[in-house]
């Protein structure tokens, strides 16, 4: 998989860090779209994050359970609104998909097995959308994320929890791939370095890319 490599293998890039392709059946893609269609209504719904710089990422994000913002999470979105619940959709295709990542060593894994996420971000990358490296670290937990992917693939960079610079690996995520990062992977500076346009399956009527990163918060309601 290295260098966007056409193999279609499980793959793990970092200690901690596990990619399954086509871990998503088609019916299960089409699923997760039309539920992100309706979590991105208002009101809570589908926003431009403005980072304090005052520059504007370029993906749209909507948050469920509780609302990320640069850098914090709170109880109500962007428009002043009570964030969408998190549903129990995502719920047990996370817990599901961490004990599939790591299978029999579940239990080396720090929050892995009893793993309870409570918020996820769905990120749209419209034509040109990427997002700089950066570590999730805005959880008061050190337990797995979970990425899964639908629409146009990317290029994904995978870096050290060190710094920005390198080593890093870079590899594509397809639609219906989960990427699960934990233990020594859980810091790793990560980010897209570009949409491949043009590639996502006609029959999900999407433009662009979805990413749902699913993560236990830490925090108490």
């Amino acid at each position: 998989m290295p260098g966007g490599s056409a193999a279609r293998e499980r793959f793990e890039p970092a200690p901690g860090a596990v990619l399954l392709p086509g871990w998503l059946d088609p019916d299960a893609r089409l699923r997760l779209v039309t539920a992100c269609r309706e979590w991105a209504r208002p009101p809570a719904g589908l926003h431009e994050v403005r980072m304090p710089t005052g520059g504007v990422m370029s993906v749209r994000m909507v948050s469920l359970g509780w609302h990320w913002y640069p850098y914090g999470y709170a109880r109500t979105a962007e428009d002043g609104t009570p964030v969408k619940a998190f549903p129990p959709l995502l719920r047990e295709l996370a817990r599901r998909a961490v004990a599939d990542a790591y299978g029999e060593r579940v239990g080396e894994i720090a929050g892995a097995a009893a793993y309870e996420p409570d918020t996820a971000i769905v990120n749209h990358y419209p034509h040109g959308a990427k997002m700089g490296l950066h570590q999730d670290r805005d959880e008061r937990t050190d337990a797995p994320v979970v990425s899964l992917s639908l629409g146009d693939a990317c290029v994904f960079r995978l870096g050290n929890t060190e710094t920005r610079t390198r080593p890093w690996t870079d590899f594509e995520l397809h639609s219906g791939d989960l990427l699960v990062f934990g233990g020594p992977a859980r810091f790793a500076y990560h980010g897209v370095v570009r949409t491949l346009p043009g590639t996502a399956d006609p029959a999900l009527g999407l433009v662009g890319r979805l990413n749902i990163t699913v993560r236990e918060s830490g925090l108490e309601r």
